[in-house]
Protein backbone atom coordinates (compact mmCIF):
# COMPACT_ATOMS: atom_id res chain seq x y z
CA UNK A 1 0.00 0.00 0.00
CA UNK A 2 0.97 3.43 -0.31
CA UNK A 3 0.15 6.51 1.20
CA UNK A 4 -2.74 8.41 0.20
CA UNK A 5 -1.80 11.54 -1.64
CA UNK A 6 -5.10 13.22 -0.85
CA UNK A 7 -3.66 16.86 -0.64
CA UNK A 8 -2.19 16.45 -4.39
CA UNK A 9 -5.70 15.32 -5.75
CA UNK A 10 -8.38 17.85 -7.10
CA UNK A 11 -10.87 18.54 -4.49
CA UNK A 12 -13.94 16.70 -5.66
CA UNK A 13 -12.01 12.96 -6.77
CA UNK A 14 -10.22 13.85 -2.90
CA UNK A 15 -13.79 13.30 -1.33
CA UNK A 16 -15.29 10.89 -3.54
CA UNK A 17 -12.16 8.32 -2.84
CA UNK A 18 -11.97 9.65 1.06
CA UNK A 19 -10.98 6.69 3.70
CA UNK A 20 -10.15 4.42 0.68
CA UNK A 21 -6.51 2.66 0.66
CA UNK A 22 -4.35 2.72 -2.46
CA UNK A 23 -2.43 -0.20 -4.12
CA UNK A 24 -0.55 0.00 -7.26
CA UNK A 25 -0.84 -1.75 -10.10
CA UNK A 26 2.34 -2.28 -12.29
CA UNK A 27 0.87 -4.81 -14.59
CA UNK A 28 1.34 -3.71 -18.77
CA UNK A 29 3.38 -1.15 -20.25
CA UNK A 30 0.71 2.59 -20.37
CA UNK A 31 2.54 5.90 -18.51
CA UNK A 32 -0.19 5.71 -16.70
CA UNK A 33 -0.41 5.31 -12.84
CA UNK A 34 -2.79 2.99 -11.94
CA UNK A 35 -4.06 2.25 -8.31
CA UNK A 36 -6.59 0.01 -6.92
CA UNK A 37 -8.51 1.48 -4.09
CA UNK A 38 -9.98 -0.40 -1.21
CA UNK A 39 -12.79 0.03 1.64
CA UNK A 40 -14.29 -1.41 4.15
CA UNK A 41 -17.84 -1.94 2.82
CA UNK A 42 -17.22 -0.66 -0.34
CA UNK A 43 -16.95 -1.59 -3.79
CA UNK A 44 -12.96 -1.57 -5.06
CA UNK A 45 -12.06 1.17 -7.13
CA UNK A 46 -9.39 1.37 -9.86
CA UNK A 47 -7.93 5.03 -10.35
CA UNK A 48 -6.10 6.08 -13.68
CA UNK A 49 -3.20 9.25 -13.23
CA UNK A 50 -1.38 10.44 -16.17
CA UNK A 51 0.17 13.44 -17.65
CA UNK A 52 -2.21 15.57 -19.21
CA UNK A 53 0.32 15.48 -22.28
CA UNK A 54 0.67 12.03 -22.42
CA UNK A 55 0.30 10.08 -25.44
CA UNK A 56 -2.72 8.17 -24.44
CA UNK A 57 -4.94 10.63 -23.41
CA UNK A 58 -7.78 9.83 -20.09
CA UNK A 59 -9.82 12.16 -21.21
CA UNK A 60 -10.49 10.37 -24.68
CA UNK A 61 -10.41 6.91 -22.83
CA UNK A 62 -13.77 8.17 -20.78
CA UNK A 63 -14.96 9.39 -23.50
CA UNK A 64 -15.48 6.55 -25.04
CA UNK A 65 -15.70 4.23 -22.22
CA UNK A 66 -19.23 6.55 -21.81
CA UNK A 67 -19.96 5.61 -25.72
CA UNK A 68 -19.10 2.01 -25.15
CA UNK A 69 -21.15 1.62 -22.10
CA UNK A 70 -24.34 -0.97 -22.91
CA UNK A 71 -22.55 -1.94 -25.67
CA UNK A 72 -19.50 -4.15 -24.50
CA UNK A 73 -18.25 -5.08 -20.62
CA UNK A 74 -16.33 -2.06 -19.97
CA UNK A 75 -15.71 -0.44 -16.52
CA UNK A 76 -18.31 2.38 -15.77
CA UNK A 77 -16.57 5.84 -15.50
CA UNK A 78 -17.49 7.07 -12.06
CA UNK A 79 -15.32 10.41 -11.99
CA UNK A 80 -13.10 12.58 -14.48
CA UNK A 81 -10.85 15.30 -13.04
CA UNK A 82 -7.61 17.30 -14.23
CA UNK A 83 -5.52 19.66 -12.74
CA UNK A 84 -2.96 21.75 -14.74
CA UNK A 85 -0.88 18.79 -15.09
CA UNK A 86 -2.55 15.45 -14.42
CA UNK A 87 -5.54 14.01 -15.85
CA UNK A 88 -7.40 11.30 -12.99
CA UNK A 89 -10.04 8.47 -13.96
CA UNK A 90 -11.97 7.16 -11.36
CA UNK A 91 -13.60 3.62 -12.73
CA UNK A 92 -15.73 0.50 -11.09
CA UNK A 93 -14.15 -2.54 -11.19
CA UNK A 94 -14.78 -5.68 -13.21
CA UNK A 95 -14.72 -8.71 -11.31
CA UNK A 96 -12.14 -11.44 -11.68
CA UNK A 97 -8.67 -11.34 -12.70
CA UNK A 98 -5.90 -9.87 -16.25
CA UNK A 99 -6.02 -12.67 -18.39
CA UNK A 100 -1.84 -13.35 -17.30
CA UNK A 101 -2.78 -13.68 -14.06
CA UNK A 102 -0.81 -17.21 -12.92
CA UNK A 103 -3.86 -18.78 -11.84
CA UNK A 104 -5.43 -19.41 -14.99
CA UNK A 105 -2.19 -20.67 -16.42
CA UNK A 106 -3.32 -24.42 -15.70
CA UNK A 107 -5.73 -24.20 -18.35
CA UNK A 108 -4.27 -22.05 -21.26
CA UNK A 109 -6.14 -23.19 -23.97
CA UNK A 110 -9.50 -22.34 -22.22
CA UNK A 111 -7.81 -18.89 -21.52
CA UNK A 112 -6.83 -18.54 -25.05
CA UNK A 113 -10.57 -19.32 -26.03
CA UNK A 114 -11.58 -17.14 -24.16
CA UNK A 115 -9.38 -14.08 -25.07
CA UNK A 116 -10.35 -14.83 -29.00
CA UNK A 117 -13.89 -15.01 -28.10
CA UNK A 118 -13.57 -11.51 -26.80
CA UNK A 119 -11.78 -10.19 -29.51
CA UNK A 120 -14.26 -11.27 -31.68
CA UNK A 121 -17.21 -9.70 -29.32
CA UNK A 122 -15.52 -6.67 -29.96
CA UNK A 123 -14.93 -6.59 -33.83
CA UNK A 124 -18.81 -7.72 -33.96
CA UNK A 125 -19.90 -4.20 -32.49
CA UNK A 126 -21.36 -2.30 -35.20
CA UNK A 127 -19.06 0.58 -36.97
CA UNK A 128 -21.32 3.01 -38.44
CA UNK A 129 -21.61 6.40 -36.30
CA UNK A 130 -18.21 5.22 -34.35
CA UNK A 131 -17.03 8.75 -33.74
CA UNK A 132 -13.39 7.17 -33.41
CA UNK A 133 -10.86 6.75 -35.99
CA UNK A 134 -7.95 5.22 -35.55
CA UNK A 135 -7.74 3.78 -39.69
CA UNK A 136 -4.17 4.35 -41.09
CA UNK A 137 -4.26 7.59 -42.77
CA UNK A 138 -5.03 9.03 -39.20
CA UNK A 139 -2.45 6.79 -37.45
CA UNK A 140 0.06 7.02 -39.67
CA UNK A 141 0.55 10.80 -39.44
CA UNK A 142 0.14 10.30 -35.57
CA UNK A 143 3.40 8.22 -35.88
CA UNK A 144 5.08 10.54 -37.99
CA UNK A 145 4.39 13.16 -35.36
CA UNK A 146 5.60 11.40 -32.86
CA UNK A 147 9.28 10.59 -34.74
CA UNK A 148 9.67 14.06 -35.28
CA UNK A 149 9.12 15.35 -32.09
CA UNK A 150 11.31 12.47 -30.35
CA UNK A 151 8.74 10.79 -29.01
CA UNK A 152 8.99 7.42 -29.67
CA UNK A 153 10.91 5.24 -27.00
CA UNK A 154 13.31 3.08 -29.06
CA UNK A 155 15.12 1.65 -25.90
CA UNK A 156 11.59 -0.19 -25.79
CA UNK A 157 11.66 -1.99 -29.30
CA UNK A 158 10.65 -5.34 -29.11
CA UNK A 159 13.55 -7.48 -29.40
CA UNK A 160 14.10 -7.85 -33.28
CA UNK A 161 14.37 -4.26 -33.66
CA UNK A 162 17.02 -3.19 -31.06
CA UNK A 163 19.87 -1.33 -32.24
CA UNK A 164 17.37 0.62 -34.75
CA UNK A 165 16.46 3.99 -34.97
CA UNK A 166 12.47 5.58 -35.44
CA UNK A 167 13.43 6.79 -38.76
CA UNK A 168 14.94 3.54 -39.92
CA UNK A 169 11.63 1.47 -39.10
CA UNK A 170 9.38 4.54 -40.30
CA UNK A 171 10.76 4.00 -43.80
CA UNK A 172 10.32 0.00 -43.13
CA UNK A 173 6.56 1.10 -41.78
CA UNK A 174 6.10 2.89 -45.07
CA UNK A 175 7.43 0.55 -47.62
CA UNK A 176 4.69 -2.22 -45.97
CA UNK A 177 1.36 -0.45 -45.48
CA UNK A 178 -1.39 -2.46 -46.15
CA UNK A 179 -3.20 -2.02 -49.67
CA UNK A 180 -6.41 -2.22 -47.38
CA UNK A 181 -7.97 -2.12 -44.12
CA UNK A 182 -10.95 -5.01 -43.09
CA UNK A 183 -12.45 -2.24 -41.29
CA UNK A 184 -13.79 -3.25 -38.11
CA UNK A 185 -14.55 -1.62 -33.99
CA UNK A 186 -10.92 -2.42 -32.24
CA UNK A 187 -9.65 -2.25 -28.61
CA UNK A 188 -6.57 -1.00 -30.12
CA UNK A 189 -4.44 -2.58 -27.53
CA UNK A 190 -5.72 -6.08 -27.03
CA UNK A 191 -3.23 -7.72 -25.32
CA UNK A 192 -4.00 -10.41 -22.43
CA UNK A 193 -3.38 -8.29 -19.03
CA UNK A 194 -6.64 -6.02 -20.61
CA UNK A 195 -8.83 -8.72 -20.55
CA UNK A 196 -10.70 -9.60 -17.39
CA UNK A 197 -11.66 -13.15 -16.59
CA UNK A 198 -13.59 -14.45 -13.71
CA UNK A 199 -13.94 -18.39 -12.82
CA UNK A 200 -11.87 -18.80 -16.53
CA UNK A 201 -14.76 -16.51 -17.78
CA UNK A 202 -14.73 -13.34 -20.21
CA UNK A 203 -15.91 -10.96 -17.74
CA UNK A 204 -14.22 -7.48 -19.51
CA UNK A 205 -12.00 -5.32 -20.95
CA UNK A 206 -9.57 -2.51 -19.85
CA UNK A 207 -7.64 0.15 -21.39
CA UNK A 208 -9.34 1.52 -23.96
CA UNK A 209 -7.39 4.86 -24.75
CA UNK A 210 -6.61 3.67 -28.31
CA UNK A 211 -9.91 2.46 -29.03
CA UNK A 212 -11.80 2.88 -32.90
CA UNK A 213 -12.02 1.52 -36.20
CA UNK A 214 -9.41 0.10 -37.51
CA UNK A 215 -8.38 -3.37 -39.68
CA UNK A 216 -8.94 -6.29 -37.61
CA UNK A 217 -5.26 -7.19 -37.83
CA UNK A 218 -4.13 -4.03 -35.17
CA UNK A 219 -6.05 -6.53 -32.42
CA UNK A 220 -4.96 -9.58 -34.05
CA UNK A 221 -1.39 -8.92 -34.26
CA UNK A 222 -1.38 -7.61 -30.75
CA UNK A 223 -3.09 -10.46 -29.22
CA UNK A 224 -1.02 -13.18 -30.89
CA UNK A 225 2.67 -11.31 -29.99
CA UNK A 226 1.40 -10.77 -26.28
CA UNK A 227 -0.13 -15.14 -26.01
CA UNK A 228 3.62 -15.53 -27.49
CA UNK A 229 4.94 -13.20 -23.96
CA UNK A 230 2.76 -14.86 -21.95
CA UNK A 231 2.09 -18.50 -22.58
CA UNK A 232 5.11 -19.16 -24.89
CA UNK A 233 5.05 -19.45 -28.74
CA UNK A 234 3.65 -22.63 -29.23
CA UNK A 235 0.59 -21.02 -28.63
CA UNK A 236 0.46 -18.25 -31.10
CA UNK A 237 -1.36 -20.45 -33.64
CA UNK A 238 -4.13 -21.47 -31.27
CA UNK A 239 -5.32 -17.68 -31.32
CA UNK A 240 -6.11 -17.77 -35.20
CA UNK A 241 -7.97 -21.33 -34.56
CA UNK A 242 -10.11 -19.69 -31.87
CA UNK A 243 -10.63 -16.61 -34.18
CA UNK A 244 -11.64 -18.48 -36.89
CA UNK A 245 -8.94 -17.08 -39.22
CA UNK A 246 -6.13 -17.63 -41.82
CA UNK A 247 -2.82 -15.49 -40.52
CA UNK A 248 -1.99 -12.64 -42.53
CA UNK A 249 1.84 -12.48 -41.26
CA UNK A 250 2.04 -9.22 -44.06
CA UNK A 251 -0.54 -7.18 -41.67
CA UNK A 252 0.41 -9.22 -38.50
CA UNK A 253 4.00 -7.97 -39.26
CA UNK A 254 3.00 -4.19 -40.04
CA UNK A 255 0.87 -3.98 -36.89
CA UNK A 256 3.75 -4.81 -34.64
CA UNK A 257 6.11 -2.60 -36.51
CA UNK A 258 3.36 0.20 -36.12
CA UNK A 259 3.11 -0.26 -32.82
CA UNK A 260 6.80 0.76 -31.82
CA UNK A 261 5.45 4.13 -32.89
CA UNK A 262 2.69 4.13 -29.56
Amino acid sequence: MIKNPQESLPPNLANAISGYAWQQIDIGFSSAQVFRLEAENENSLYLKIDSRTSKFSLRQEKIKLEWLKNRLLVSEVLLFAEDETKEYLLLSEIPGVNASDDSLKNDIPRTIEQLASGMKMIHKLPIENCPFDQRLNYKIEIAKERMINGLVEEEDFDEERQGRTAEDLFKELLATVPTDENLVFTHGDYCVPNVILENGNLSGFVDWGSAGVADRYQDIALLTRSVRYNFGEDWEESVFAFYGIEPDWKKIHFYRLFDEFF
